[in-house]
């Protein structure tokens, strides 16, 4: 990243936030992308996004290289692994994006879809190689050290409910709703353990579960690995902890993995997830959730909110913004609907 300049004082003066550009990105994919919500397109949304933040990234002042995205180049026309972008001036960043998280939360009208993007110094992401899922378990700052992906989900809510003055029916658990966690959550509830299912949405439950906002204390389950990488960059900004732990689909995946060199019993932290000293995030609520408001119609305009962080600085911005769209197409067609 650039270097902090001073002031014939010496003091050190603010650098350039990047974070502050890329709420501009999340805005446009989230602004594109709830033209189609609830039309039960998850295709057409997801490219909407996508189109919308490659047009304006492609503004932005950086040296930008994908190292999570949409996938491999023949997969995906746009934000493809590996893909340059920005304008190839300094700073020389990693960059992981998910331009509309929760497609088919999107194409259904249900809560929690969102525009993302993080962004770091050149090499410092966790590249998941083969690797699409990952098993993970979060929580805020006050229960960190508690985490644990070897022992039994049970015994850390036991604890988590000891650390918080209670008992395990005050704790509750986001996790995604599929067959792998059925057994979990047969244990969890005969403890009398609260769950709370989500269709899609690894991020958007990550930043819950580490929200002083949030009815939420833990997330834990098998995920996206992209979204893992994704998530750590945000705690980076606003504490907690996000444990990870590579979990092959198949013998195949797992002998690509092995073969890759990857070590699948290695438990990965936020640092080494994310280990950039100086990391942006940026999400845009495209439906409304916990963590954001979605995209809001109020006659010719829309609204949006966003969540917009800085890992140096520990800086968490809340921004509301009214966008005329009138304005908007006249300056960049119909992207923003």
């Amino acid at each position: 990243m650039a270097a902090t300049s001073q002031d014939a004082g010496g003091s050190p003066r603010p650098d350039r936030n990047l974070a502050l550009e890329l709420v501009r990105v999340t805005e446009a994919a989230a602004l594109a992308a709830a033209r189609w919500v609830g039309r039960g397109d998850k295709i057409a949304a997801d490219q909407a996004a996508v189109d919308a933040m490659r047009f304006v990234l492609d503004s932005v002042s950086m040296d930008g290289m994908v190292v999570i995205g949409e996938g491999e180049k023949d997969e995906a026309p746009m934000l493809y692994n590996g893909e340059r972008i920005g304008d190839g001036s300094t700073p020389v960043v990693d960059i992981a994006v998910d331009p509309l998280e929760g497609t088919r939360l999107c194409a259904l009208g249900m809560p929690s879809a969102l525009a993302v993007i993080a962004l770091a110094e050149r090499g410092t992401m966790f590249d998941p190689g083969p690797c699409v899922y990952m098993e993970k378990i979060a929580g805020g700052e006050e229960i960190a050290d508690l985490l644990d992906l070897d022992r039994p989900l049970l015994e850390t809510l036991k604890l988590i409910a000891e650390r918080k003055g209670g008992s395990v029916g005050d704790v509750t658990v986001v996790m995604l709703d599929r067959p792998r966690h059925e057994e979990a959550m047969r244990q969890v509830r005969e403890a009398g353990g609260r769950i709370r299912l989500i269709t899609d949405g690894d991020v958007s439950a990550a930043l819950l579960a580490v929200s002083d906002r949030s009815p939420v204390d833990l997330l834990w389950g098998i995920g996206g690995t992209p979204e893992g990488v994704i998530s750590a960059a945000a705690l980076k900004s606003m504490g907690g902890q996000l444990l990870g732990r590579l979990w092959p689909r198949d013998d195949g995946e797992r002998r690509a993995a092995l073969d890759a060199g990857y070590d699948l019993d290695r438990i990965l932290t936020c640092d080494e997830l994310c280990s950039g000293e100086d990391v942006f995030f940026s999400a845009t609520g495209v439906t409304d959730g916990d963590v954001l408001q979605g995209v809001r119609y109020r006659g010719p305009g829309a609204t949006t909110e966003s969540l917009v962080m800085r890992s140096r600085s520990g800086t968490v911005r809340r921004i509301h913004a009214r966008h005329d769209r009138a304005k908007l197409r006249q300056i960049i067609g119909e992207r923003y609907g």
